[in-house]
């Protein structure tokens, strides 16, 4: 557990709890998932001293649990928010045993595997409980303690957050963006299954791949809904507890900037969702669109393949039939003894083939789809 003290002019790991400055500013708790399961017990009393504030045992339980979907949830002492982010540079979820085929994800794809975030949000403390190899969180804690170096830079892109709720909608934001980067990778690769698909000269094969992404693709696109709308929810908390706090603040129009400044930032995380889940939605449908394409240019194939063989059958029918009738054991049958008998039968198939040749013709049987179309 990592104990930060965030005020407006630096940030400070592991500070010294009695010294009055502890008063400015508020505390960033960092901790990882083996802490809390390690002794979940321990860890909370941990937090109810620095904080004061009682965790519950099921948020506890949330807390812990590696497979808990994104959702809010607020108690009168604090707000609790679990966040599914990205898993960047970790292998894909193992394959189960009774796999009997080999599974082929793609590379774009095999990044969709996530782990839960927790954020405890109180007045005064931001707590974070996390996977020890999370990016976005490392990064963050570097910038702070870089800022520490220099304290004049006021600018509001390399100030430290203001406020608990300031800090986790900047981590919440840089996750999210780690969902949008995934898009151009994602459009390529489909894109070229999309090609495949509808190449006449070779038949698609990989088809267990196209099943991998299209439920890949839908399991973000839970995963997006989930995220929004514990998103939507936080925002709503937001705006309840705006008139608690204005009442008590020493100056009304700062509190209410302040609020106002928070909602931006919770509609932009809210928008960057939106712009993965349109996104998703909208990979899916095309994945759809080319598979259906390419059943419908089969199944044309298939059609001008029967077309032809029907043709053939047409052509061979009657011949067939000639030569049946003369095939037949009568004694006395007529051109049977005759020495010009053999090219009467000859001709008169030839005529018969040349008719149906003349008839498919006009009945444009025999014509390409292609041709039909008008230019």
């Amino acid at each position: 557990m990592d104990v930060f003290h965030i005020s407006a002019e630096q940030a400070t790991l592991q500070p010294d709890l009695s010294d009055s400055a502890f008063l400015q500013g508020f505390l960033w708790i960092d901790s990882t998932h083996e802490e809390v399961s390690a002794d979940p017990d321990g860890w909370r009393s941990k937090v109810s001293a620095l904080t004061g504030t009682q965790i519950f045992d099921p948020h506890l339980i949330d807390i812990a649990n590696l497979a808990h979907p994104s959702y809010f949830d607020a108690t009168q002492d604090y707000a609790m928010v679990v966040f599914r982010k990205l898993m960047l540079g970790n292998v894909p979820e193992p394959i189960p045993a009774q796999t009997t085929h080999k599974r082929k994800i793609p590379a774009a794809l095999s990044k969709l595997v996530t782990q839960p975030i927790s954020f405890i949000l109180t007045d005064r403390a931001l707590i974070t409980v996390r996977n020890p190899s999370s990016r976005t969180v490392a990064a963050a804690r570097v910038r702070l303690l870089e800022y520490r170096s220099r304290p004049e830079n006021g600018s509001h892109a390399n100030r430290p957050p203001q406020s608990p709720e300031e800090l986790m909608l900047r981590l919440l934001n840089a996750m999210v963006d780690q969902f949008l980067e995934l898009r151009q990778p994602l459009t390529h690769q489909l894109d070229r299954w999309q090609h495949a698909l509808l190449d006449p000269r070779r038949p698609f094969k990989d088809w267990v791949a196209l099943l991998e992404a299209r439920i890949a693709l839908r399991r973000l696109d839970n995963l997006c809904e989930e995220q929004h709308d514990a998103m939507q929810e936080l925002r709503d908390h937001f705006i309840d507890t705006r008139a608690l706090r204005d009442t008590t603040a020493a100056d009304i129009n700062a509190a209410i900037r302040a609020q106002d400044l928070l909602l931006v930032r919770v509609n932009d995380v809210m928008e960057h969702i939106a712009r993965v889940l349109n996104h998703a939605r909208r990979l899916e449908a095309s994945l759809e669109s080319a598979v259906q394409i390419h059943f419908s240019a089969m199944a044309h194939r298939t059609s001008e393949i029967m077309r032809t063989l029907t043709v053939i059958t047409a052509l061979f029918m009657p011949l067939t039939l000639v030569t049946g009738i003369f095939g037949m054991n009568f004694v006395e049958m007529p051109l049977l003894k005759q020495a010009y008998g053999f090219w009467v039968s000859i001709g008169a198939m030839s005529t018969i083939a040349i008719g149906l040749v003349i008839f498919f013709r006009r009945k444009k049987y025999l014509e390409d789809q292609a041709d039909l179309e008008p230019h």
